[in-house]
């Protein structure tokens, strides 16, 4: 506990330059003796980190310190600045300034690998990275939101929601957050939420938050699950190798077979369909008669238009 104490006294000091004991002694929720005897450690691990006093005094780095070689290696100190690399990337602010400390302590020049921008093409660039600041802040300081939610019915409700994590899968972007409306958690995808509020009503985080790889739901509980073999034609290969793994792809001179196991529901549909001429199914039978059907229904529509 008390390494990881260190740990967090050291990079809090990184990032605001300066503290007080009192300060620290709030943050990390121990006396401020504790906080003393903690300085006094690093200063028994060779890092100068000191006490000065009177009005503006505190503890502070010794100026243009370098860290010992023995508390980092040069694998760890690129780890961290790696890693502090890609929160900057994906617009997490704190990250800058700690970042550029980091490596001017640990003698790295930072080289620019890594550029994420969290926008879809054509979108309003400034109005969705609002919202990723404002959930953002919503989690963090745990405050209820407001937001309209076109769910996958077509219907359009208000909701009223407590935030507890931004999750990303399969290239798209969800809130995880508690329901007040269905008194359930529940994932919003991000593109369906619209007029989002911060209100100032604070909230208590729930016990029985699911780990993050529980949240998303089975496919056999979306639609029963199916057998497929699809062939589809060779100009189409760069939208398979978007959605599909590998494994499940066999290239042949003409195009690509496609095996795997999806639930059965409109999604599939709507999804074979966007193949067009593209697509040709294999097996089952039943899947290649409906898809035909559905392609008959559209063309009809657009007959009587």
């Amino acid at each position: 506990m008390q390494e990881s104490r260190l740990f967090r006294i050291l990079y809090y000091l990184l990032e605001k330059g300066h503290a007080t004991a009192p300060e620290l002694a709030e943050k990390f929720e121990v006396s401020v003796r504790t906080i003393y005897r903690d300085v006094d450690a690093l200063s028994s691990a060779g890092i100068p980190v000191y006490v000065t006093t009177g009005r503006k005094g505190g503890i502070q780095f010794l100026d243009d310190y370098v860290l010992n070689r023995a508390f980092f290696s040069d694998e760890e100190k690129l780890e961290i600045v790696s890693g502090l690399q890609s929160l900057s990337a994906v617009q997490y602010p704190e990250a800058d300034a700690v970042l550029n400390k980091l490596s001017a302590i640990f003698q790295i020049g930072l080289t620019d690998w890594i550029d994420i921008d969290l926008t879809r093409w054509g979108s309003a660039a400034e109005s969705e990275n609002r919202m990723f600041r404002q959930l953002k802040q919503a989690i963090l300081e745990r405050r209820e939101i407001v937001f309209d939610y076109h769910n996958s019915s077509g219907h359009t409700n208000r909701r009223n929601g407590h935030p507890y994590k931004l999750v990303y899968k399969d290239g798209a972007w969800y809130l995880y957050a508690f329901c007040l409306m269905r008194k359930e958690h529940r994932l919003f995808r991000l593109s369906r939420i619209k007029n989002l509020t911060l209100t100032q009503e604070p909230f208590e985080r729930k016990t029985d938050v699911c780990p993050c790889d529980s949240i998303f739901p089975k496919p056999e509980e979306i639609g029963r699950l199916v057998d497929l073999e699809l062939e589809f034609s060779l100009d189409v290969g760069y939208r398979l190798f978007d959605m599909v793994d590998d494994t499940a792809i066999t290239e042949h001179e003409n195009g690509y077979t496609v095996k795997l196991t999806l639930p059965e529901n409109s999604w599939l549909y709507d999804l074979l369909m966007s193949f067009g001429d593209k697509v040709t199914i294999i097996r089952p039978e039943y899947i290649r008669k409906i898809l035909e059907s559905k392609h008959e229904s559209a063309r009809d529509h657009h007959k009587g238009a």
